[in-house]
């Protein structure tokens, strides 16, 4: 009789691995790509903590801001918050801002390669570039 618990677990294979790695990398290329359109260095995606910063600027608020983002469950709001404005300041309503909260990866390429312009933070009239 064969032991089924004692056979061992492989876990993911290689394809898993690399379908991961260019998932990741094209994220990092949206993000990057959004910045720049913001008028905001790209390098800045791939920064941890400065990232949130210059997000808060693209969304016109302060970068105190990132403080809001260690209170659990304030986090959340002030997540859903900076995306929403992220989404008015690139043109967009609240049906893209529920694509940004529910559905960022795929959300973040149409802002960066879509026909989405960056407004400023009043989300009304072009950013000089």
């Amino acid at each position: 009789m064969q032991d089924t618990f004692s056979t061992p677990v492989e876990g993911p294979g290689p394809v898993f691995w690399i379908v991961c790695a260019v998932l990741v990398v094209f994220e990092i290329a949206s993000l990057w790509k959004v910045f720049e359109k913001a008028g905001q260095p790209g390098w800045a995606c791939i920064i941890p903590i400065y990232n949130i910063v210059v997000l808060c600027q693209i969304a016109g608020k302060p970068a105190w801001w990132v403080l809001l983002y260690l209170i659990p469950l304030v986090n959340i709001v002030i997540s859903i918050m900076v995306k929403h404005n992220i989404s008015k300041n690139f043109g967009h309503d609240v049906g893209f801002t529920l694509g940004l909260v529910f559905l960022a990866f795929i959300f973040y390429p149409i802002l960066a390669w879509g026909e989405s312009e960056y407004l400023g933070p009043s989300g009304g009239t072009p950013a000089p570039a």
